[in-house]
């Protein structure tokens, strides 16, 4: 199978998430750890599918989805490949339905992040509105 850019760009637009999760973390400063990711969930039966997007970008890993054992997920949490690989394809590639939304928000996210203001409350809490923003939306 040849992956086209359209496709997964629609396929994504069905099936994708952009995910921005904060949990509690007492080992940092401020007690909540970020996680950004890209991701895609299906069935075992179409694994197939989730490896053939993994190569097609290169970065990420196809896992079982924690709680259901017939859920596989092609994961992207690497803030470099996510930076250097998922962003400028959905830049280039613009998403169609409420998505391109929740990127636009994930996006954001991810310059708060690289630029360190995620150590800070006031940017603590800009992730948390953009959360909830992207939750709306996904």
């Amino acid at each position: 199978m040849s992956m086209h850019e359209q496709w997964i760009t629609g396929f994504t637009d069905g099936e994708g998430c952009f995910h921005i999760g904060i949990s509690k973390n007492n080992e940092t400063k401020l007690g909540s750890q970020v996680l950004l990711e890209f991701v895609i969930t299906q069935h075992q039966r179409d694994e197939q599918l989730l490896n053939e997007i993994k190569n097609y970008f290169g970065v990420g890993v196809v896992r079982k989805s924690n709680g259901r054992g017939d859920i596989l997920c092609y994961r992207v949490r690497s803030q470099k490949h996510l930076r250097d690989v998922i962003l400028p394809f959905f830049e280039k590639n613009i998403l169609r339905t409420k998505k391109k939304f929740a990127f636009q928000r994930f996006k954001q996210a991810l310059v708060l992040i690289e630029n360190k203001e995620h150590l800070t409350l006031e940017g603590l809490d800009k992730l948390r509105k953009l959360r909830d923003q992207v939750d709306d939306s996904d």
